[in-house]
C-alpha cells in the first residue's frame, strides 16, 4: 500500500469531529434511554387538556379522552393516574408559541404549568412546539370522516399531533428539569 501523506491539521481537525461526535452521540442515547417506553402528552388549554399516549416502541399514536380543567389537586392526581396506568416514561407538553417564533402569554402560562409538574412528578417532562396543530388536528378529524368533530375530540387529537411531531423532530424539545429549568435538547 503507498503511502499517503496527510497535514497535521487534517488529521486533528478528524479527531476533534469525531469526539465532538462521540459526545452527541452519547447525550442522544442517554436520552432515548430516558425516553424509551410509553411517552404520554397534553395539550392544555383554556377549558380542557387534550390527552394522547404512544405505544412502547413510538410507532404509534392515539388520543385519549380530554380532561376538563380543575383545580390543580384533581388534574395533577388525573394525570399521575395516566401515568401510572398507561407506564409512561416521560410527559410532552405542547408550547404555544406564535407563529412568529415569540412566546406570549400562553406559553408563560404554559411553562409555569410544566415547571409545576416537574416539581409534582418523577418523569422527564418536555416542551413541544405546537404551531398549528389545532388546525391540523381539525383537518385529520374532517378527514376521518368527522363532519362536526367536538372540541374535545379537537383538543386529544392536537396532543397526538404534538405528541407525533415529539417523536419524529428531537429538534424543537425543550426540557423542564426538576425545579422548571429548560434544557433545549438537540
Amino acid at each position: 500500500m503507498p503511502f499517503i501523506k496527510i497535514p497535521y491539521f487534517a488529521i486533528r481537525l478528524t479527531i476533534v469531529l469525531q469526539k465532538n461526535k462521540r459526545a452527541t452521540d452519547i447525550e442522544s442515547d442517554k436520552l432515548k434511554a430516558r425516553l424509551a417506553g410509553r411517552l404520554l402528552a397534553l395539550d392544555p388549554g383554556d377549558k380542557r387538556i387534550g390527552v394522547a399516549i404512544s405505544d412502547e416502541l413510538h410507532i404509534t399514536v392515539r388520543p385519549l379522552k380530554a380532561l376538563k380543567k380543575t383545580n390543580w389537586k384533581k388534574l395533577l392526581s388525573e394525570f399521575k393516574e395516566l401515568l401510572i396506568e398507561f407506564d409512561a416514561k416521560a410527559l410532552i407538553i405542547g408550547l404555544p408559541v406564535s407563529l412568529d417564533g415569540i412566546e406570549r402569554s400562553a406559553a408563560i402560562g404554559v411553562r409555569e404549568f410544566a415547571r409545576k409538574l416537574s416539581l409534582s412528578l418523577d418523569v422527564p417532562i418536555f416542551l413541544q412546539d405546537e404551531r398549528l396543530t389545532s388546525y391540523a388536528a381539525e383537518e385529520s378529524l374532517r378527514e376521518s370522516g368527522l363532519k362536526n368533530a367536538d372540541i374535545a375530540s379537537i383538543d386529544s387529537e392536537s396532543a397526538a399531533i404534538i405528541l407525533r411531531d415529539f417523536i419524529s423532530d428531537s429538534h424543537n424539545r425543550i426540557e423542564i428539569s426538576n425545579g422548571g429549568n429548560t434544557v433545549t435538547s438537540d
